[in-house]
């Protein structure tokens, strides 16, 4: 593997601080979510700045693909789901879709690349749902966990494309595995009161 996709495997990872600093009592649920609106903030000046070609940083050209030079790129994208996530859902659903992203989907990447596949060989497939099902476990019952482990593997998996333009995982794994949780819990009674 390249060493440029090494070093994007770990950014992803660093998303597992987000969930972390809440469940460790650095921030609260509310905090979080502000943080994260900030970053999210940040991240389309950012990425403003470098589709206008006004701002020119060397990180881009490490931690972003080919196809990403003139789209929004994947991190951006990454940011904006988990800001999502973590403002639309519970902590108990919005922490494992946050690490399905952070963890399995780096796993996933670092196991077998898809970039020329539609859909990614079965044994990646099956790395993706096991790791984000364990962690998910750890939050939610077990059909919901398994649900989220349905949802990530399929996210990560499948690259629908609306209008020739690919619909990217940093953006669908969180909401996906999120939506999932979300059903089960509804339909079994077991969702407690928001917040």
């Amino acid at each position: 593997m390249r060493q440029p996709e090494v070093e994007r495997r770990l950014v992803h990872v660093t998303g597992a601080f987000a969930p972390a600093s809440h469940l460790l009592g650095v921030l609260t649920w509310a905090q979080l979510g502000l943080a994260l609106l900030a970053c999210s903030l940040g991240v389309a000046l950012l990425e403003a700045g470098r589709l206008s070609g006004t701002l020119d940083l060397t990180v881009f050209d490490r931690l972003t693909r080919e196809y990403e030079e003139e789209n929004v790129a994947a991190y951006a994208l990454y940011v904006v789901s988990v800001t999502a996530v973590v403002l639309a859902f519970q902590p108990r659903v919005a922490i494992p879709a946050v690490l399905a992203l952070a963890i399995a989907d780096p796993v996933s990447g670092l196991l077998g690349s898809s970039d020329l596949q539609e859909v990614k060989q079965g044994y990646v497939l099956l790395a993706t749902f096991g790791v984000a099902t364990g962690l998910a476990g750890f939050f939610v019952p077990v059909p919901a966990a398994v649900l989220c482990g349905l949802a990530t593997t399929f996210a990560d998996g499948v690259k629908p494309s609306i209008r020739g333009y690919v619909l990217d995982d940093n953006l669908t794994i969180p909401p996906a595995a999120a939506l999932a949780m979300t059903a089960w819990l509804e339909l079994s009674g077991s969702l407690p009161a928001p917040f």
